[in-house]
């Protein structure tokens, strides 16, 4: 956990006069850069993967490949600007690591404050709180990593704690689950490896908000028997709110009206009921609402639970929190598969 020797990234990027060049463009880069403007930070270069280049510009720098970045700057601080779980890139990242001082920093994928050391000491009881309530050694572990890597972005801390999709199960067996409630089913993925995994089942609900998403999701799923796909967002209530469509993992509720309007539905709003109800919610950063506009079920039903909690700095914390708050019977366990940086990390309540 943090103590005053523990590096935070921001303060030593601000203070260092090494170069600081990053790795990779798009969406994760145009955030990092952002932080990095707002805390007068500044930046020497992009580089990214040799078939990546092609004469590209980013951020007002020519984009060059790592070689040329290494030679340019012997002695650069690598900052990691973008997602994966794909075991040769990540081999990859470790090699580069291995040459140059590299780091992971940790930006809200739905936007927010950044997990910094200001945002750990003004969290830190609420912080303390959730990890108190972690069921088993490997849950307080992963808690322990992701933290540390949150203020430090050290992927080694990820590393120390992650674990193979499957030893999910060893805390969650899925095999008696009736009826599976998929949240961000995207296209599918997750409901094919369920049906995979039982014998039997008597329902899946699936929703996507996003059309092209939902479009494939219902193409992916279209075989299968006793299943109800929703095109609409979960959220706390029904109703309409207005949505950044991506056709991708990053498509996610907005306040803007400028955006297209989708319609919404709360969790309660299914009216769900019976024993064996395994809900998974990974919503792109609506995890909170989903739980507001769920408090009957869970209250009422005790549904197993699985949700993400990487979208917002306060996910790591305040989801436990809340979930305990509507009902202190779950036992809490916190997972984290590969991935750079910590996204695939998931609450279970059981």
């Amino acid at each position: 956990m943090y103590n005053k020797d523990m590096k935070d990234l921001w303060n030593y990027l601000k203070e260092t006069n090494k170069p600081i060049v990053l790795y990779g463009m798009g969406d994760g880069a145009d955030k990092i850069i952002s932080v990095l403007n707002s805390k007068k930070i500044k930046i020497s270069g992009v580089f990214a993967s040799d078939n990546f280049v092609r004469n590209k510009t980013f951020g007002g720098f020519p984009v060059t490949n790592y070689k040329t970045a290494k030679a340019t700057f012997p002695d650069m601080i690598v900052l990691l600007c973008f997602g994966t779980a794909l075991p040769d890139v990540i081999n990859n990242i470790k090699n580069i690591a291995s040459e140059c001082e590299l780091y992971a920093p940790d930006v809200p994928v739905s936007g927010g404050p950044v997990f910094d050391a200001d945002f750990y000491k003004e969290n830190e009881d609420k912080i303390n709180s959730a990890r108190k309530v972690l069921a088993d050694s490997v849950s307080i572990k992963t808690f322990d990593s992701i933290i540390e890597y949150k203020l430090s972005g050290d992927i080694n801390k990820l590393f120390s704690c992650e674990i193979a999709n499957e030893e999910i199960y060893d805390i969650f067996d899925v095999k008696g689950t009736k009826c599976f409630v998929d949240l961000g089913a995207y296209r599918g993925d997750t409901v094919i490896d369920f049906v995979n995994r039982v014998e039997t089942y008597d329902r899946i609900i699936a929703a996507e908000p996003d059309e092209k998403t939902f479009a494939k999701l219902k193409k992916n799923t279209e075989n299968l028997k006793n299943i109800t796909l929703i095109n609409a967002a979960v959220s706390d209530k029904t109703g309409v709110m207005y949505f950044d469509k991506k056709a991708s993992r990053g498509s996610h509720l907005v306040k803007s009206e400028s955006e297209k309007s989708i319609p919404t539905f709360s969790l309660d709003s299914l009216g769900l009921f019976g024993d064996n109800v395994y809900i998974k919610a990974d919503i792109e950063g609506a995890e909170a609402d989903f739980i507001n506009g769920a408090k009957d079920t869970i209250k009422n039903l005790k549904p197993s639970i699985r949700i993400a909690a990487y979208h917002k700095s306060e996910d790591i914390f305040s989801i436990p929190l809340k979930v305990l708050a509507i009902n202190p019977d779950y036992k809490v366990y916190l997972r984290h598969n590969p991935c750079l940086p910590a996204w695939d990390t998931d609450y279970f309540f059981l």
